[in-house]
């Protein structure tokens, strides 16, 4: 399984190394749906990242979020995003990152995310631990909600009928701050190292949270939807915490999931 790390983080320095070269020349987007947008970036690297997995794994499955990936019968599979936070990137926001990660009979078993613009590496392999550039790393010990750092995303489409605001303003009421980022696999490496304690989402794709995931796990937190139902790569939503604040937040999560409301909105003026 070693190999499987190894290569993956050879693959997404290369594929960084690229995304570098475009980021620095500011290219221009495009629209693929009304809020989503792609660069020639996103393309470059994808191409880039599935040749190097196909030359080195040819008989492995690749899930890729441009749609150059292909199925297999091997067991294996790839989650594969080549640029985490294409917003970001295209606006010259230094926040983005590649992706990947394995998949073995539907158990996530490697993962690493690159974040060029750090020059930071987060790799993990099932059963080994979390590590930053060679160095294992671990959750957080920060034991309530009040006392935490949050992150959080919110979609670039369908805005209207995510409800994540809702949560948003409670979480903000409540904890030391909430953070947004704009790149839910840097989100998800920054709980596995300590950095915060805990994020959630509504609504990513697999190949957003799958390596994330791993890292989590394998530095001691927890990972589950957000009412506390064990999470796979299709579940509507994701919570993923240090451990210790798990329970308090499913309860928040809970009530807000009901229409309850926590903290009025203040009156201004």
């Amino acid at each position: 399984m070693t190999s499987f790390v190894e290569t993956a983080t050879e693959i997404a320095y290369e594929a960084g190394s690229l995304l570098r070269y475009y980021f620095e020349r500011r290219v221009r987007f495009e629209m693929k749906a009304e809020f989503d947008l792609v660069t020639e970036a996103d393309r470059a690297s994808e191409k880039l990242v599935i040749e190097r997995l196909k030359r080195h794994f040819p008989s492995h499955g690749i899930v890729a979020e441009e749609g150059g990936g292909h199925e297999s019968d091997s067991g294996y599979r790839w989650f594969v995003d080549p640029l985490d936070g294409t917003t970001n990137f295209a606006h010259g926001f230094p926040i983005w990152n590649v992706t990947l990660a394995l998949e073995k009979g539907g158990e996530l078993i490697a993962g690493v995310i690159f974040d060029p613009t750090r020059n930071e590496m987060f790799t993990a392999e099932r059963g080994s631990g979390t590590f930053l550039n060679g160095r294992r790393v671990r959750v957080s010990d920060v034991a309530r909600v009040a006392d935490s750092l949050m992150c959080t995303g919110f979609p670039n489409h369908n805005r209207s009928t995510n409800p994540n605001i809702h949560f948003f303003h409670e979480l903000a009421m409540t904890a030391h701050g909430v953070r947004r980022g704009g790149s839910a696999a840097i989100d998800l490496a920054y709980v596995a190292s300590g950095r915060l304690d805990g994020f959630w989402e509504i609504g990513l794709s697999p190949w957003d949270m799958a390596a994330g995931i791993l890292l989590v796990e394998e530095a001691g937190g927890v990972c589950t939807d957000m009412m506390g139902v064990r999470h796979h790569l299709k579940s509507p939503h994701l919570l993923a915490d240090n451990g210790a604040i798990h329970e308090e937040l499913v309860g928040m999560f809970g009530r807000i999931f009901q229409g309850e409301v926590l903290h009025p909105m203040p009156v201004t003026g």
